[in-house]
């Protein structure tokens, strides 16, 4: 539940593809709704589709990001014949009910062990998967595949969008299904990319790829070196798979 701001151009997207960004309810330029409950993903569904009507299009190539991904499936699910293609990016997996163990994330978390941050940051990663830490601030670097400057400020940043109420509400009880949402995207015939960083301590690439296996035609896109914003990692080689993948629809 943050603003879209964050997405940017997506490293350079906009070159190959209009893109209409849309900062959820309670975020950015869009209002505060009086009803708070009504953040919940599944209630979103419906802002989704009030834009799509109101650009005045039949169709339209549906990208989401981490949470995000949850109301893109959610979407597709419930208005498949609206959506052209689907792009998933580092996909978080609540909504398809997709669990990752905390050994899959420490295991992956192992890979950055040569980084001068790893010892505060796996330590704290451990306290936290054995339920006796909170420390996430230490374990940061871990979504990155450079803790440099610029991830530094994406994460400062991070405090500014974010509407906390709106993020408490967002997967509240009764928001997924994930057998039926598993049943409906099992039947989605329009072609599907997931992209999953080859670091993303998010978005392990187990997860990314059982994900892409619950739909009949996806594909997999893992990005080396990448952590939770591919498109910050490696602009060029994000979106040189991702507009690869438009082209085929064109």
């Amino acid at each position: 539940m943050s603003d879209s701001s964050y997405l940017g151009e997506l490293g350079g997207l906009s070159a190959y593809r209009r893109l209409v960004m849309l900062d959820p309810r309670g975020t950015g330029a869009s209002a505060i709704p009086e009803d708070a409950s009504s953040y919940r993903c599944d209630r979103l569904v419906d802002d989704v589709e009030a834009l799509r009507e109101h650009l005045g299009l039949d169709r339209v190539d549906l990208l989401g990001h981490s949470a995000g991904v949850n109301l893109a499936v959610l979407y597709a699910a419930r208005h498949p014949e609206r959506v052209g293609r689907l792009a998933l990016i580092c996909p978080s997996t609540t909504a398809v009910g997709i669990a990752t163990s905390g050994e899959a994330r420490l295991e992956l978390a192992r890979r950055r062990e040569g980084e001068p941050w790893y010892p505060r940051a796996y330590a704290a990663l451990e306290a936290i998967l054995s339920g006796t830490g909170t420390d996430w601030e230490a374990v940061e670097p871990f979504r990155h595949g450079r803790w440099d400057a610029a991830a530094q400020a994406l994460h400062a940043d991070e405090e500014r969008r974010r509407n906390d109420e709106a993020a408490a509400v967002f997967a509240a009880e009764g928001a997924f299904d994930p057998e039926a949402t598993r049943g409906a995207l099992a039947a989605f015939e329009a072609p599907v990319l997931v992209v999953a960083g080859e670091l993303d301590m998010n978005t392990v690439p187990a997860a990314a790829t059982e994900f892409a296996g619950l739909f009949p035609d996806a594909e997999l896109v893992l990005q080396p070196g990448a952590g939770h914003f591919p498109w910050r990692d490696d602009a060029g080689r994000f979106v040189e798979a991702v507009a690869a993948w438009l082209r085929q629809g064109e």
